[in-house]
């Protein structure tokens, strides 16, 4: 059978950073620094890579610019619906107008839809930082109808508990929640983010095979996990792709969707689990959609793409 062509399977995209997809090039003429060419030694020094790249994006058009680009690179890969994490109220308070980023990467988004990709807004908040700007980023999910959740991300180390009033307010404002949780912390990281944290879906999720117990309730609440293997591997996390637990986690009945955090090309990561693990492409696209909060025409439509994908591929093999 002739290998597939991830790049022509239709695809949703569901754990991506903004800040994470910017263009090495861009970045350079940004001002910022190069990508580097290892792998980060720890998640520390990745944050602070990061951190130095999100400084360089200031004006309107640098906001609005990494966004376009983003749905052109994502196009390029079959993604035809997206769930861009980003990290609104942190930029609106660094360059002094709370709602100009946001505002900036949503006109992008909508000058992106020109390459057939619908994109929606997931505003994350690290757990370092102060509650009151959680408060905002609440405040300004709730003013764009772009803007379809919040969640908490960063050292997993810190708790949700101080934000557990937001958090809150969030889930009665009808907003999605989606936790980072499981990936530099243990289950007990996963199930804050599920009992406090409402969490809707876990974003990496990929320890709580340490908890027999958990991996029964994520089985039996159908959450599913956003699944980033090789940014695992390049943040030090798990030592290979080769050694991941995605296998696992598929094996112990949970629900896995792939996704890339922003550190690689999705058809790129579709194609490594094909090849490594032996993955059904098309089951595995299915089950982004499935997961994702896009409009129930929006899903039908995406699923009946990935099964006209999958037909033409098994006819192919078939000729």
């Amino acid at each position: 059978m002739p290998s597939p062509r991830p790049s022509l399977l239709p695809k949703a995209h569901l754990h991506v950073h903004l800040e994470s997809t910017i263009r090495p090039s861009t970045v350079l003429e940004l001002g910022g620094p190069p990508e580097p060419d290892r792998p980060f030694a720890s998640f520390a020094e990745f944050a602070d890579h990061r951190a130095r790249v999100r400084e360089r994006v200031r004006t309107y058009d640098d906001f609005r610019r990494i966004a376009v680009e983003f749905c052109e690179d994502e196009a390029a890969q079959g993604t035809r619906y997206a769930e861009l994490t980003f990290t609104a109220a942190a930029h609106g308070e660094r360059v002094g107008d709370l709602g100009m980023p946001l505002a900036a990467v949503i006109d992008g988004l909508a000058e992106g839809r020109a390459h057939g990709i619908e994109c929606r807004l997931l505003l994350d908040h690290s757990r370092r930082r102060p509650v009151e700007r959680l408060w905002q980023t609440l405040e300004l999910a709730a003013g764009h109808e772009e803007v379809v959740g919040i969640g908490l991300a960063g050292d997993e180390a810190f708790s949700l508990a101080p934000f557990a009033p937001v958090l809150d307010a969030a889930r009665d404002a009808g907003l999605h929640l989606v936790h980072h949780a499981g990936e530099t912390a243990g289950p007990a990281s996963i199930r804050e983010a599920l009992d406090l944290g409402h969490a809707e879906r876990i974003g990496h999720g990929i320890r709580a095979l340490e908890d027999p117990a958990l991996v029964a309730e994520l089985r039996e609440r159908a959450v599913p996990l956003e699944v980033c293997p090789s940014s695992n591997v390049l943040l030090g996390i798990v030592p290979s792709l080769a050694d991941h637990p995605l296998p696992l986690l598929s094996e112990a009945g949970l629900r896995v969707t792939l996704n890339t955090d922003g550190e690689t090309a999705l058809a790129d990561e579709y194609a490594r689990v094909h090849d490594l693990f032996g993955y059904d492409l098309a089951a595995l696209a299915t089950a982004a959609v499935d997961a994702s909060f896009a409009p129930e025409a929006l899903k039908a439509k995406l699923r009946a793409e990935i099964t006209a994908w999958d037909t033409s591929q098994r006819d192919s093999a078939r000729a």
